[in-house]
């Protein structure tokens, strides 16, 4: 019962600790940024931003993960799921962080490929999303009735 009340939580404590440090790198990137550009600060900081996706995904899983727990008590599938989404969108949000940092950075270098470096940015995102599709649909079949047998 313990685990699966950890992996209710898990989605969005992991979440939250992944969005924080990936925007903690690509915060660190902007403020270095600011003091060679002349202008676009505001560039930098949505940038630097984009990280914090990730904890509402964690939020969207826990909250399905919750009816599951409630209803059926199963929980070493809860935990299961919780616990490994959270990791995956940890990690995600840690490498968007870092994707983000160096498109920053690369604006140091050559202004103008600014735009395009986001792009791996938006790449990772989408492993946090589809970690967090993954994680409600096996909520949704673990938390299912079973089907009554066959006569």
């Amino acid at each position: 019962m313990l685990l699966g009340w950890i992996g209710v939580f898990a989605p969005m404590a992991l979440g939250a600790v992944g969005s924080t440090i990936g925007c903690l790198r690509a915060g660190q990137a902007a403020c270095g940024a600011m003091l060679d550009a002349e202008s676009g600060y505001g560039r930098f900081v949505g940038v630097s931003a984009f990280p914090a996706s990730q904890t509402i995904y964690g939020i969207v899983v826990m909250f399905a993960l919750l009816p599951v727990m409630k209803t059926s008590g199963a929980g070493a599938a809860v935990f299961g799921i919780g616990v490994l989404a959270g990791i995956a969108i940890m990690g995600s949000a840690i490498g968007q962080g870092l994707a983000c940092a160096a498109a920053i950075s690369a604006f140091k270098s050559k202004a103008e490929v600014f735009g395009l470096s986001i792009a791996p940015a938006a790449f990772i995102e989408g492993f946090a999303v589809f970690a967090m599709i993954f994680a409600i649909v096996a909520a949704n079949t673990v938390g299912a009735p079973a089907a009554p047998p066959s006569p």
